[in-house]
């Protein structure tokens, strides 16, 4: 059986006070109970990577980064090497977000690069896949999303696939305050499972990232397919991304 997995994406937020203030409240709320049902992280800006480690050494949340180079080292300024984040004892790294697809033309050929990055020093790659409104619109979704994770798959090889998490993160449900229904994200999500399934990917965790809250976490995690939650702006508040937690089943 999948164990469910949230994950909250601070994005670019955060400060060292607040940081401090939101960590110390998640871990109190969270508890060794809460980690017997469900795994949680938090993918942090790079330079709180440090913080994060201090702060979350010996507790059941885990931490990582949002983004990774498909290169080892070298002459990439600016850029941050998986082997960077393993040395900050990150176990997760968000790749091929919408965002940095959409603001940086990051295409599916490069996140596939820095997932295999990733794996190659011990670091779970988050897949991000996800389709946009006039996507969907044109009743593209699956030909997008299946396209983009295919990408990842063709890149790896067949014994590291089961290695990876999928979020799968509808880009017209991102901070506009839509969501797609639980019955809508299933089907995306059991989509995605099949495509997995075709590489002995069938049991890696698929996390949906449209906007789940407080509110829907509970119905859209009761789905099949559905194994947890990548969060956006909840994970900025500690009751809200323990109530999304709280609901993982």
């Amino acid at each position: 059986m999948r164990r469910k997995i949230v994950v909250g994406n601070w994005k670019m937020n955060g400060s060292l006070a607040a940081n401090a203030a939101l960590l110390d409240a998640i871990v109190a709320g969270f508890g060794a109970a809460a980690g017997e049902r469900a795994d949680a992280a938090v993918c942090v800006p790079a330079p709180y990577l440090a913080q994060c480690q201090q702060a979350l050494a010996g507790t059941p949340l885990a931490w990582g980064g949002q983004d990774v180079s498909p290169h080892a080292g070298g002459a990439y300024t600016g850029e941050v090497a998986a082997a960077m984040l393993a040395d900050l004892a990150c176990s997760y790294v968000i790749v091929g977000h919408s965002e940095r697809r959409a603001y940086h033309a990051e295409s599916s050929e490069l996140v596939a690069k820095k997932a295999a990055a990733a794996l190659a020093v011990g670091l779970t790659p988050i897949v991000c896949v996800g389709e946009t409104l006039a996507e969907r619109e044109a009743h593209q979704t699956y030909a997008v999303v299946g396209a983009q994770l295919g990408a990842v798959l063709d890149h790896l090889e067949r014994d590291s696939v089961s290695r990876i998490v999928v979020a799968y993160e509808p880009v017209w449900a991102i901070g506009t305050g839509k969501t797609a229904t639980p019955a809508m994200a299933q089907e995306v999500h059991a989509r995605l499972r099949a495509q997995l399934a075709e590489r002995g990917g069938e049991n890696v965790q698929i996390l949906y990232g449209g906007s789940m809250k407080p509110d829907n976490a509970a119905e859209l995690m009761a789905e099949a397919d559905i194994d947890g939650g990548l969060i956006g702006g909840a994970a900025l508040k500690a009751t809200d991304f323990l109530a999304i937690l709280a609901a993982a089943r």
